[in-house]
Formats: C-alpha cells, structure tokens, sequence
C-alpha cells in the first residue's frame, strides 16, 4: 500500500526520484498518467493493468467513456525506474502538474501522485478545513 507525502525535486532533465518507501513496491517499470486535479499519477504496471481493464470495458457507445478513455490512454506512458529510483517525467505530463523543481509526492493507497507543492499545500489546506464534513458524508453513504 502507498501512503505518506514526501517533498522531492525535478531535476533540469525532469527526473524525478521516487521516495525509497515506494520503490520496492512500485517495481522496475511504472506508468505514470495525467491524473485529476491536474496531478500526475504514478501506478505500477499491475495496478495500470487492472484499471486499463475497467475502462477498456466501458461502452465505447457513450461519449463520456470515449472522452475519458481518450484523456486516460492518451496522457500515459510506461517508464522505467532507473538504478538509483528516478522515473523520466515526459514534458507533457510536468506541463499539465504544472510541475517545477520542488514537488510533493504522496501515496494514495494503490497509486501515486506527483503535484506542484504549492498546488499540493493548497489542496491539502482545502480537504484538511472539510474532513469532519468529508468523515460524515461518507459515513452516510456506508462507506466509512
């Protein structure tokens, strides 16, 4: 499972070192996609998999699964983790994180995340100021 936050740098050549917790899960190749909320996601070959499979399973008769599936395929690549644990990040995947040289990446149970550290603080603020309200939605719902 992948969690926590960590800060780390995208170097001049967008190399990004993924946080050494992280590493041994995550294998020798990564898929790294545009991610909603304009991060960039980060999941291993398996998990890609499995959620490949889902959208591949969609209708492709409803414009909303089309639509999705194209931003989804379109905005991912395969990667590979190189010796020292650094993924290439593709210039169109730091353009839409609007990714600079300081990042957070923080783990999302089965996947990974990479933002704009300010972008990230700001999201966090956000969802740190609603998560009694968040908690009791979603208690409604049956979920927690």
């Amino acid at each position: 499972m992948l969690i926590g936050e960590f800060a780390h740098s995208l170097d001049d050549k967008n190399r990004l070192s993924l946080p050494a917790k992280f590493r041994q899960e995550m294998g020798k190749k990564v898929v790294l996609a545009r991610g909603l909320d304009h991060s960039v996601t980060i999941f291993t070959v398996k998990e890609w998999g499995k959620i490949a499979e889902k959208l591949s399973d969609s209708s492709m008769l409803q414009a909303d699964n089309r639509n999705f599936n194209r931003f989804m395929f379109s905005g991912a690549v395969e990667v590979t983790v190189d010796s020292i644990g650094r993924v290439l990040v593709p210039d169109f995947l730091k353009e839409w994180g609007d990714l600079d040289a300081k990042v957070a990446i923080i783990g999302v149970q089965n996947r990974a995340e990479i933002w704009n550290e300010n972008a990230w603080h700001e999201r966090k603020r956000a969802v740190e100021n609603q998560a009694d309200a968040l908690a009791e939605k979603l208690g409604r719902a049956g979920i927690i």
